[in-house]
């Protein structure tokens, strides 16, 4: 019997670790998201909230990662100012650029999926770098293609009538011009992750 309920004590200290954590990475990702300027080729605001999305997936894995970023909408979408420029609303979801909004918590997921997989949590600093680079990779694919499909429908790009055109076109101003900035943010991702291996050396 002590043995169970201390197996079930180490459960519950553990999710509430996690719980701790995901909402840790959501304000985290909240505060990125004040650092936010408008780029000349594009009317989507360039923010560092994609950050929090890598750190997310890459610390606390699949589930808790998604759980933290859907944290994040929820709260943004409730009032709190943790959009980009300390937005907030539901409004902001079905904007021109919310499709970026609903694609974090999925790509949070993705990401921590193909760099610790579908069961326990790998310990961070022994991720694999091809496993962090795949992963990374994913979730900035699911970024864009959730920011082009949402511009190209919020912002009245006639995406149903003509949607080869609507999503070149959406693609121009949402994901091309911010393919350096996601390179530099996955750097720091990794670098991020390398030093919790360099500290458990």
């Amino acid at each position: 019997m002590s043995t169970d309920t201390e197996s079930v004590a180490l459960v519950g200290d553990e999710t509430v670790e996690n719980v701790v954590r995901a909402a840790l990475f959501a304000a985290l990702t909240g505060v990125f998201s004040y650092v936010s300027f408008q780029l000349p080729v594009s009317p989507v605001p360039y923010t560092l909230q994609v950050l929090g999305v890598f750190l997310a997936g890459v610390f606390l894995g699949p589930r808790w990662g998604f759980a933290s970023l859907a944290l994040y909408v929820v709260a943004g979408a409730v009032g709190a100012p943790v959009y980009a420029y300390g937005a907030s609303g539901v409004g902001q979801l079905f904007s021109p650029w919310g499709g970026y909004l609903w694609s974090y918590p999925f790509a949070a997921g993705l990401l921590g999926s193909v760099a610790h997989g579908t069961g326990a949590r790998t310990p961070t600093g022994e991720v694999p770098l091809w496993r962090l680079a795949a992963g990374l990779t994913a979730a900035t694919a699911v970024i864009y293609a959730f920011g082009t499909v949402g511009y190209a429908y919020f912002g009245d790009l006639a995406l149903f009538a003509d949607p080869v055109r609507a999503l070149v076109s959406a693609a121009l101003v949402t994901a091309v011009p911010f393919v350096p900035g996601e390179l530099l943010k996955a750097v720091v991702a990794v670098l991020a992750a390398r030093s919790e291996r360099l500290r458990d050396a």
